[in-house]
Formats: structure tokens, C-alpha cells, sequence
């Protein structure tokens, strides 16, 4: 196994078709195919699945192809650290929950790389897409919460797929509604309190179990229930239904000014926001500048 064949892989990968990935690689068609045979019969896993149509990546492909990653990433830092005179363009992918300060520790990232180029990627995700990014290495962190319902469940997958949770912060569950809303002025909220108004959630797709929700007490049942997909939704229907969602309070009101609130929920309950990371993976100094800027935040809170 070598650099060239990883190289070949990724392209192939990239581009899902064996053509186009030779094109681009000025190489023969012929040549590359027989160069990905001879990787998958070295490493005796079959890495595309062959059709008309182009090639799709295995299951085993996919987790291959992370390692690849990130092997071709660190080769890359120390070309550009004791061999090139001009810096190469980094990348880094952080996958995550809708959370706000995981945003804004992204913009803290941005500056202080401060790099002449760059391609960073910030993905708000599922809660199974988030575990399948960093499992396959397509981003080099992700940020979750654990809470008494999902934590074994998560956990053990966590497990499973040779991932670790550290902990960021704990916080106690708050309903986040609009300025104006008609519960806007208690101290606390009870559950009792909520029935007549929509509750809002981010939906999770195909793998929508309960222990993917991002928002806790997701077996309770409802009234009203809208799901979305983006926080700016959420937001628009907290202001435009009296909606609500329930969170950890952590809403910095640079991003949506005093238009939302947050309301300590009266339950017992807590919810542990973390980073999950590969356990084979070492951080990259990008990815260590992102997580210091999440600590920081955490402090704060």
C-alpha cells in the first residue's frame, strides 16, 4: 500500500466513476482500475461495488477511506511544514448538533488560522450522521449531547464504532420561546404549561429513533408537533407560532439579538454536551484550535 494508490481511491471515490477519477489523474482507464484491484486484493477488502453506472463505495470502502484521509492530510502538513515554500490549502470538517456556539467557535477557528487558504466545513447534522462522519473520518470531530434516556444507548454505539465522548458541559434542560410569548414572563416552565403550544423539533430521517432526537424527553407525547431540518426555521416558528423547543439555554444573543429567550424547565433532568473524536485519530492542530475555542466557550457557560 502506498500514497499514490490512497490518492487514487479518493479520486475515484470523489468522482464515483473510474473514467472520470483517470481523466483528472491523467492516467489510463485501465491503469487505475487495476491499481484499486491490486489495493483491495492486498488489503483483502473490496472497496467499490462495480456497475455500468460507475462505482459506489462498500460499507468496509467507507471506513477505508477515512483512514485514507487522514493519512493524505498529515502527509500533507509535513510537505508543507519541511518541503514546500508555499503553505498548501487546509481542511477540516467539524459535524454537528444545531448548536449555536458551535458555530461561533467555528468563526473563532477561522481567525485564528488566519490561513491565506483554507476549505472548512461546518455540518449541522443528524445524530446518526454526526457518529457515521466521525466513525468513516469524513470530519475529524463531532459535538452531541448524552441525557439519563439516550446515554447507554449512545454509548455502547459510541463503543461499537471506536468513538469517544468528552465532556463540554452540563446544563439543566430550558424551553426556548420568542420574546413575546405568552409563557415569556415565568421564572420557571412546567411541562403542564407547554400542551397548548407547537413543539418544534429537528427531524432525523431514516434513523429517527428516540435516542437520536436532539431534544430530550422525545418519547413525551404532544398536541402539536412540527419538525424541521435548520435552526433559522426553528427560530422564524418560536417567533411566528409561539413555538417552542427544549435545550441546554446555551443561545448567545449576538446571533438572534432579544428576539428568543430561554426558561428554565422544571424537570429532572440534565443534559452533558460533548466532542466525540475516533479513538485512532490524532487531533490535527486545526482541530485542536477548534476544540480549544469549544473549551472556552464551556468555560463561559
Amino acid at each position: 500500500m502506498n500514497l499514490q494508490q490512497l490518492k487514487y481511491v479518493l479520486e475515484v471515490a470523489n468522482k464515483g466513476s473510474m473514467n472520470g477519477a483517470a481523466k483528472d489523474l491523467f492516467i489510463s482507464q485501465p491503469r487505475l482500475s487495476n491499481t484499486i484491484k491490486e489495493l483491495e486484493k492486498e488489503i483483502k477488502t473490496p472497496l467499490f461495488i462495480r456497475t455500468n453506472r460507475g462505482v459506489t463505495v462498500t460499507n468496509k470502502g467507507s471506513e477505508f477511506l477515512g483512514y485514507a484521509r487522514q493519512v493524505l492530510q498529515q502527509f500533507s502538513m509535513l510537505e508543507e511544514k519541511y518541503l514546500s515554500e508555499e503553505p498548501s490549502k487546509q481542511h477540516f470538517c467539524v459535524s454537528t448538533q444545531h448548536y449555536t456556539f458551535a458555530a461561533n467557535a467555528f468563526v473563532e477557528l477561522v481567525k485564528e488560522f488566519g490561513g491565506d487558504e483554507y476549505e472548512f466545513t461546518l455540518r449541522e447534522s443528524k445524530t446518526y450522521e454526526i457518529i457515521d462522519d466521525v466513525k468513516n473520518l469524513r470530519s475529524e470531530l463531532g459535538i452531541l449531547y448524552l441525557s439519563n434516556y439516550n446515554e447507554s444507548v449512545l454509548l455502547k454505539m459510541l463503543k461499537e464504532r471506536n468513538i469517544t465522548f468528552s465532556k463540554l458541559f452540563t446544563a439543566k434542560p430550558h424551553v426556548f420561546i420568542s420574546k413575546d410569548h405568552p409563557l415569556s414572563e415565568k421564572k420557571s416552565i412546567h411541562l403542564d404549561d407547554l400542551n397548548e403550544y407547537p413543539c418544534l423539533s429537528f427531524e432525523q430521517g431514516e434513523y429517527n429513533s428516540f435516542y437520536f432526537s436532539e431534544e430530550i424527553l422525545s418519547t413525551r407525547v404532544v398536541k402539536k408537533s412540527i419538525k424541521v431540518s435548520d435552526r433559522a426555521a426553528i427560530v422564524n416558528f418560536m417567533i411566528g407560532l409561539n413555538g417552542y423547543t427544549i435545550s441546554s439555554g446555551v443561545f448567545p444573543k449576538f446571533l438572534h439579538g432579544n428576539d428568543i429567550i430561554t426558561i428554565p424547565l422544571n424537570i429532572d433532568e440534565i443534559i452533558r454536551v460533548g466532542i466525540i473524536k475516533h479513538r485512532d485519530v490524532t487531533l490535527t492542530r486545526l482541530g485542536e484550535i477548534y476544540v480549544d475555542a469549544l473549551k472556552k466557550f464551556a468555560e463561559q457557560l
